[in-house]
């Protein structure tokens, strides 16, 4: 006898993989500087270290996501927790550099299969009226993970040691192998014609969207980059006032992605797109040119507002474009979603750092707001609702 409702165990198992996920792979942030000062590993080897996340995520989404189609969600998520467990405990109790490389891919591999799979089994589940919320609500936890997981790692390697904090990320690693384990219900096969990642992007919303993904994670991996060393070389901030600047960022993103997700179920995932868009225009500028924090701060918590309105809207918009094909194919679009976002955390900090070089951070910020400007000018003939 089951006493909770499939569309709720969904939403559960996915929302505390997601947390887990980004929980721990924003843990690394502040434990950099221990790698570098007690195991000598140089800035290169520290760039290597954090970027492999990504280069496995771009590899392993498009056959990832197929898998999870083919053989269903819980076949996909349930292989994730191999690469999870080994991150965890690699990270714990190894040093050497191949050894966390390692690693690192690992995480990135189980970071695709949770991705792809986990948004299929959310729609799956909960129907169209309803995705944007649900969805919205799973992005709520990964962001939280996002805004918990550096300070506690900050703390734990401070306090405990540098195992401490993967000790931690182990004990949630084991919840999210219990939820997964005995909460997934079996999975649902594909409905209709399975369509391969050639059709989807003849789709103009898939299109849309997944350019509205590498948007929303590129103004980020940028952001990231680049405006520490604004805020440490112009304003002469401590890293624990930067800290709280993108800890402010990320809990706005957290509070207003499954309102951001209801707004969509209720007046289109386009016109909650465009706001987003315009909104990001405006604000993205506004950290280089003003001196005062608490406008600073606001721009930043508008930010996270903004991104919410950018990145919610994406995953319901394709899921329902892919069931007006006739399809179920769900993991597979959410493949491109997926190959999307990594491409922009790659594809950010190169641009912006660039541009910085060359620009100026003014000059840089002003364009990137204007290049969310010009692709809103686009929704509203790529996109019918």
């Amino acid at each position: 006898m089951r006493f909770i409702k499939p569309r709720t165990s969904a939403l559960i198992v996915v929302a505390t993989a997601f947390f887990t996920d980004t929980f721990l792979y924003y843990l690394l942030v502040p434990l950099l500087p221990i790698y570098s000062k007690d195991f000598g590993f140089s800035q290169m080897r520290l760039g290597v270290l954090f970027g492999s996340y990504s280069a496995a995520l771009l590899l392993g989404t498009l056959p990832i996501g197929r898998l999870g189609d083919r053989f269903g969600r819980r076949y996909a998520m349930l292989w994730g927790l191999v690469g999870l467990g080994g991150t965890t405990l690699l990270f714990a109790f190894s040093h050497a550099f191949w050894l966390l490389l390692l690693a690192r891919i690992l995480q990135g591999l189980s970071a695709t299969a949770t991705w792809t799979s986990g948004m299929a089994l959310v729609a799956d589940h909960w129907p169209s009226e309803h995705r944007g919320k649900a969805m919205g609500t799973c992005f709520a936890f990964a962001n939280l993970g996002v805004f918990l997981g550096p300070p506690i790692a900050g703390f734990l390697a401070e306090h405990f040691g540098l195992k401490a904090p993967f000790l931690l990320a182990g004990g949630l690693a084991i919840l999210d192998a219990l939820a997964r384990a005995f909460l997934l219900e079996d999975a649902i096969k594909v409905k209709g014609e399975p369509l391969e990642y050639g059709v989807l992007l003849k789709n103009r919303t898939v299109r849309l969207f997944a350019g509205a993904t590498a948007l929303g994670a590129g103004i980020w991996a940028t952001l990231e980059s680049t405006l520490p060393l604004h805020f440490d070389r112009v304003l002469g901030w401590r890293p624990s006032s930067i800290g709280l600047c993108f800890a402010v960022a990320a809990l706005g993103h957290t509070l207003t992605s499954p309102l951001a997700g209801g707004l969509a179920d209720r007046y289109g995932h386009r016109t909650i797109l465009r706001t987003g868009l315009v909104m990001t225009l405006f604000l993205a500028p506004l950290p280089a040119f003003f001196h005062a924090p608490w406008v600073i701060l606001g721009s930043m918590a508008g930010l996270g507002l903004a991104s919410s309105l950018v990145m919610s809207p994406a995953s319901p918009a394709v899921t329902d474009a892919v069931e007006r094909m006739g399809s179920t194919s769900y993991a597979t679009v959410f493949g491109i979603l997926n190959l999307s976002f990594a491409v922009g955390m790659m594809a950010g900090p190169f641009l912006g750092s660039a541009g910085v070089e060359f620009l100026g951070i003014r000059l840089t910020l002003v364009l990137l707001g204007l290049g969310f400007g010009a692709y809103a000018l686009g929704v509203g003939r790529e996109v019918a609702r």
